[in-house]
Parts: C-alpha cells; sequence; structure tokens
C-alpha cells in the first residue's frame, strides 16, 4: 500500500473575520505552566519514537479546524523544553538566568512565579505538565538539584522551591455573588508559554496573508501519530525562518512546537512532549501543602512590603516606573506605537533626547566604560535618522537611535533602520 504523504497547503489565510480563523485562536487547553515566553524552548529533538507514520491525507485547512475542535481539557506528561534565543552575556554572569533554588528573583523570593519566567528563556528544562480544565494546573520544572513547582487549583496558586525551601501563595478575591470562583491575578501570562498549545495559539494568531501554512508530512511525537503544521513568513524581512507544529492525529492537540530562525542553525524554540496521558488526572495532583519547615510568604503582603521598602518615589514605588500602569509608563517614554503588519511588525516608543552613553568627555569608570560595553555587544549603525546601535539575537534586534528612541521587532537590521528613516 503506497504511504499516503499529507502535503496540501495554502500560500494565503482566511480572512480576519473567518469563523475557521475566530476558532484557531480558543482550541489551547488552558495549562497555566512555566514558559516563556514564550515561551517556551531546541533542546534534542523532543521525540518519544520516531519514524513517519502513515496518515491519511489531510489539507492544512482541515488541520487547523481538527485543532479548533480540539475540546481537550485534561492530560499529564512531561514536556522538553529550551530556548537559545543568543541572548548576549552581561558582565559577571549577570545575564544568566540563576539556577533553581539559587535567586532570589522578584518580591515573593525564589518561590514566586515571575522569578521563574527569566529561567526559562535560556537553556534546557525538563517540566511535568498536568491540567483538569481551566480551574486545575499544575507544572513542575526539574533540575538536577532542586525542583519548582506552580499549583493552580480553583482561587489559590501556590509556588515552591525545594532548593530554597520557600513556598509562595496567593488567594484570590472571594468569589461574587453569582458565586464564579476567580483565578488569581498574580498568575504569571508569561507562565502560560511552556506547552506546545500555548506557543502553537500565538503561531496561529499571528498568521494571515502575510504567511504561507502548509502541512508537511508526519511525525511520531511522544509515542503517538501526528501530522506536521509548517508556517512560514512570506515578508524576507522577518528573523523567523519557520514554525513547526505536531499536531495529534487523534484529538488535535499540538503536541510539539519548534521555531527555527531565518539565520538557520538549532532552533530557537523547542517545546515537546516526551510523553502525554489524556486522562483525568488525580485530584491529588493539584493539592498541596508546604513541607514543614518551609518560608511562606504571602502574594499581597510580600507586594505591600516591597513598595515600603522601595519608598514612594523610588522606582518600585507608588509614583515610580513600576508603581504606573503601562499606559502611563509608555505615555512617559513618548508612547508606543506599532508600525508595519504581520511578521515584520516594529514597535517604537519614541525617545526624550538623552540616548545611550557615548563616552565623549567621559573618563574610566564612568560613562566611558558603558559606552564601551554597549560598543562591544551593538553594532553601530547610520541613516538619515542620525546614528544609533543595534543590539542583536537570533530572533530580535533592536535598534537605539542616539536620542532614544527605540526602534525593536523580528526584523533584520536594514528593516529597523528603514523603519528608522522613514519616522524622522
Amino acid at each position: 500500500m503506497p504511504r499516503k504523504e499529507p502535503t496540501e497547503g495554502t500560500d494565503g489565510w482566511d480572512g480576519e473575520g473567518s469563523p475557521r480563523r475566530r476558532k484557531a485562536v480558543r482550541y489551547a487547553v488552558p495549562v497555566a505552566v512555566a514558559g516563556l515566553a514564550a515561551a517556551t524552548i531546541g533542546l534534542v529533538p523532543a521525540f518519544a519514537g520516531s519514524g513517519s507514520p502513515d496518515l491519511p491525507k489531510i489539507s492544512a485547512q482541515d488541520l487547523i479546524a481538527k485543532m479548533a475542535k480540539s475540546d481537550v481539557q485534561q492530560l499529564s506528561g512531561t514536556v522538553r523544553a529550551s530556548a537559545d534565543l543568543g541572548l548576549p552575556s552581561l558582565p559577571g554572569g549577570a545575564g544568566g538566568a540563576g539556577a533553581l533554588g539559587g535567586g532570589k528573583g522578584g518580591d515573593g523570593g525564589s518561590a514566586d512565579p515571575q522569578s521563574k519566567l527569566m529561567e526559562l528563556a535560556s537553556g534546557a528544562h525538563t517540566l511535568r505538565v498536568a491540567a483538569d480544565g481551566p480551574d486545575k494546573q499544575r507544572v513542575s520544572i526539574v533540575d538536577k538539584a532542586a525542583e519548582y513547582s506552580l499549583v493552580h487549583n480553583g482561587n489559590e496558586v501556590w509556588g515552591y522551591d525545594s532548593g530554597s525551601n520557600t513556598a509562595f501563595h496567593h488567594t484570590a478575591p472571594e468569589a461574587g455573588k453569582h458565586g464564579k470562583q476567580q483565578a488569581p491575578k498574580d498568575l504569571p501570562q508569561g507562565l502560560q508559554n511552556a506547552t506546545p498549545q500555548d506557543l502553537a495559539k500565538q503561531a496561529l494568531q499571528a498568521a494571515g496573508d502575510t504567511t504561507s501554512v502548509t502541512v508537511d508530512g508526519t511525525a511520531k511525537v511522544a509515542g503517538r501519530d501526528a501530522y506536521q503544521l509548517l508556517i512560514k513568513p512570506k515578508q524576507t524581512a522577518s528573523t523567523v525562518g519557520s514554525i513547526r507544529i505536531a499536531v495529534d492525529a487523534a484529538n488535535g492537540v499540538p503536541l510539539k512546537f519548534t521555531l527555527t530562525p531565518k539565520s538557520g542553525g538549532a532552533a530557537a524554540i523547542d517545546v515537546g512532549f516526551t510523553s502525554v496521558d489524556f486522562a483525568k488526572p488525580a485530584a491529588s495532583t493539584f493539592a498541596f501543602t508546604p513541607p514543614k519547615g518551609a518560608k511562606v510568604v504571602k502574594g499581597d503582603e510580600a507586594g505591600a512590603t516591597a513598595q515600603r521598602e522601595h519608598g514612594k518615589d523610588g522606582a518600585h514605588g507608588k509614583d515610580g516606573a513600576h508603581g504606573k500602569d503601562m499606559k502611563a509608563v509608555t505615555k512617559d517614554m513618548g508612547g508606543l506605537n506599532v508600525l508595519g503588519k504581520g511578521w515584520t511588525s516594529i514597535a517604537t516608543i519614541k525617545g526624550d533626547g538623552s540616548g545611550l552613553p557615548s563616552g565623549k568627555g567621559e573618563g574610566k569608570g564612568s560613562g566611558g566604560d558603558a559606552a564601551a560595553f554597549l560598543d562591544s555587544i551593538g553594532d553601530k549603525v547610520h541613516g538619515s535618522f542620525g546614528s544609533g546601535r543595534v543590539f542583536s539575537t537570533r530572533l530580535v534586534n533592536a535598534l537605539v537611535t542616539d536620542n532614544g528612541t527605540l526602534y525593536v521587532g523580528a526584523v533584520d537590521k536594514q528593516a529597523l533602520i528603514d523603519a528608522a528613516n522613514a519616522a524622522k
């Protein structure tokens, strides 16, 4: 029997108002897990099995519809995730993510979920995940020396770092008059980006007429048959080469997400199940009691303490940058604008004229050293806008002009310079 190769696709996409597209962005299992942002994250291939299974032919549109119809709410398994974004190393190792249990990070100590975001922005990690609907999720980040667990059960969130024997606890406000439970607001949205489901959802939301979407063969992931959905930007200035999503052939759940830069090499983000079970997890999975002797940090109290320590007018105080909402902060910075569309969108924040240290007239140990360091990690560029520095990673590039205006996006250096010139 000849092997069937699913290869059909489309170079376009259903319009913004298409019911199919609206459904396509709602399929993800609501697993609140540590990620990174996106996010999630190229490791060694995360396959529990090998070979390309023989599956019926399917079009890209039908595969997306299958994902949209997926109603999987319960699962448990192991996720292997890694990120290789090419972030520059800062002096003294400041750019490192820090080992589990080793850093304080955040006002809630090492168990604060917010402190885990940067740890997943680089390197390889093993995560154990479980979900039972939108109100019960658990993720554990497993390290050789310690383990960090984040447990969401109803209106409570617990974070526990075994390395420091510290627990973080937050409880949402009481249920409203209709008895509807509220999820804690302190559950970081960024912690939802470490599963293939959440990353796939973000990729599909970004798709449009600037995107080519095809089905590119089949794969075996975590012992399950899967189709491979291939997403490629059509815009040549994008730094994204392709996104490959392995979709469970039986239930439409994304099992693996791989983002490869246009520059080639290893995946910049690679997140995939190595084992997965779609049975209902045991209720005890989402129960948590702090171990004896653990230090428990209350989420609300930690925030209040931080505000007192930093002072009313400090950077973290009520009137400081961290005490304002994002609209107020961006207003102070001249406002945030987005130029272009699709994969080559560029965010820009108008500068106040101060710019970056130039080193002119600065002695050693002051602005001169800062300028020398910036020159070592950034490229000096010129255009009709003036001059500035471009700071690059494998995916995201940023241009900071000498007057302090910022241009940033998943685009190449020339696209940033062209945007700055056009805005002159």
